[in-house]
């Protein structure tokens, strides 16, 4: 990742963190990897506590205006509860186990 991009999501983090409980939050894809150019997304991991409507409104209202404060750059959040992950079939899909394995954790 380069250097901005770390601190948009360092940025972010801080800013769920404070909305969330938040569990756990990693880049993926072009930016993560390094090989983004100036108009990909950053794709962003999101794992909370506990989700409801209200939390995920909250969750993207909050990726939005950190995406508009930084240059209109879009981020892409997707968004799991830790019961999703620990007990429900999303912890074997391909996408989980690749982000949890090759994502940037922040």
């Amino acid at each position: 990742m380069n250097p901005n991009d770390i601190l948009i999501a360092q940025e972010l983090k801080r800013k769920l963190a404070a909305v969330v409980s938040l569990v756990d939050m990693r880049v993926f894809g072009s930016r993560a990897r390094g090989d983004a150019d100036e108009y990909s997304d950053m794709d962003v991991f999101i794992e909370v506590e506990s989700l409801d409507k209200q939390i995920e409104e909250s969750i993207h209202k909050v990726v939005w205006e950190t995406g508009y404060n930084n240059g209109f750059m879009v981020i892409a959040p997707l968004v799991f509860s830790r019961y999703e992950l620990e007990e429900t079939a999303e912890r074997s899909s391909d996408i989980v186990k690749n982000i949890l394995r090759d994502g940037v954790c922040i």
